[in-house]
């Protein structure tokens, strides 16, 4: 049995959600069928909740029930309360990014727990960052790591798998979040958005956990959240484009600028934005041609026609990394999950159809 505290803090986490899901007590007491001073006296802690009333909280928040149950990660709660006076779009959206968050890392936890699933080790780089200039020297480094040089990254989600953090796509509103807790670092990016936007959120969560989770936190006290997010955007940029590039890996049959960074655009999977920061760290265009470059964006077709019309799935068909779809399946085979608990791990990539048959049923209730 809950304690009066632990009641409180499901509670919390029950109001939380419901803030950020924009629904007044009464709409949730409506659609439980319930007065509205139970959901009040359930939020406060008062009054206590039974299962089937937190498996219908579940349903119309659309937040796993597991996240009631269990406290959210420590790094988590860093954010900014949720509360009925200073509730804003971006503090609800930062809110769902955290829930899908703690319930990946939770995820994770579970197929470590089984046996099936080893956390890859995280790297860090070595040297203090204090500023872009720092940051970039970051991506150089974790390029370095993975042998990658100048050469375009084909999978941001391999990659950083391969420098520790397991990456998942989650069907939230925002861009993606990220935390470490027991040597197991994973993040999530949102579905929203183009792929370039997606891969940019991937390498930013990356950037945090490169650079260090203290400075994810409160390093630079002295800086602003502002100037360190910055950082961790150079640090985003160089390793999607390095700069170097624009001068070692001109392509030879383009002959306008425009053309010229389309290629770079769609060769290294970034977005237009990012590419054109890039050229003009590089010296390639200044600032006003950038400025004039950013009202004319890139088709897809000629994005497409500059590779050749090849397919770009990266975080797009991808929602999980490999090791940890192996760790699902793995489990599902050897009768550890059952086929809806591994359906819903694999967050929308497999449905039940997919997976194997086995020679003993689910036991579930």
């Amino acid at each position: 049995m809950k304690d009066g505290g632990q009641w409180t803090g499901v509670g919390d986490r029950v109001r939380e959600c419901r803030l950020a899901a924009d629904m007044s007590q009464e709409q949730i007491a409506s659609a439980m069928n319930l007065d509205r001073t139970m959901i009040a006296k359930i939020e406060t802690g008062v009054r206590r909740i039974d299962a089937l009333e937190l498996a219908k909280l579940s349903a119309i928040l659309k937040v796993p029930l597991s996240y009631f149950l269990s406290s959210p990660p420590t790094v988590v709660s860093r954010r900014t309360e949720l509360a009925d006076d200073t509730v804003t779009d971006a503090t609800r959206q930062s809110y769902r990014l955290e829930i899908a968050l703690s319930t990946w890392l939770s995820d994770v936890q579970q197929l470590i727990e089984l046996g099936e699933l080893a956390a890859p080790r995280i790297e860090r780089y070595p040297e203090t960052v204090e500023d872009t200039l720092g940051a970039r020297s970051a991506a150089s480094w974790a390029r370095g790591r993975l042998n990658l040089g100048l050469d375009p990254i084909d999978s941001m989600m391999a990659v950083c798998e391969r420098l520790g953090q397991l990456v998942a796509i989650v069907e939230t509103p925002g861009d993606g979040a990220s935390l470490v807790e027991d040597d197991i670092a994973v993040a999530v990016v949102s579905s929203n958005g183009d792929p370039g936007r997606r891969r940019a959120t991937a390498a930013h969560e990356l950037g945090h956990l490169i650079i260090g989770d203290e400075y994810s936190s409160d390093i630079g006290v002295h800086s602003s959240r502002a100037e360190r997010e910055s950082i961790i955007d150079s640090f985003s940029a160089e390793l999607l484009l390095p700069i170097d590039a624009f001068t070692e890996r001109l392509p030879a049959g383009p002959t306008t600028k425009r053309d010229v960074l389309i290629t770079f655009a769609a060769k290294y999977h970034t977005s237009w934005s990012l590419t054109l920061r890039q050229a003009t760290e590089a010296g390639l265009i200044d600032r006003d041609t950038a400025k004039t470059l950013r009202q004319r964006n890139p088709t897809r077709a000629e994005l497409m026609e500059a590779v050749d019309w090849a397919p770009q799935p990266d975080l797009e068909a991808v929602l999980v990394p490999p090791r940890y779809a192996h760790a699902v399946l793995q489990s599902f085979k050897n009768g550890l999950i059952t086929t809806s608990r591994a359906v819903e791990m694999m967050r929308g990539q497999v449905s039940a159809a997919d997976l194997p048959a086995r020679d003993y049923p689910d036991l579930e209730p």
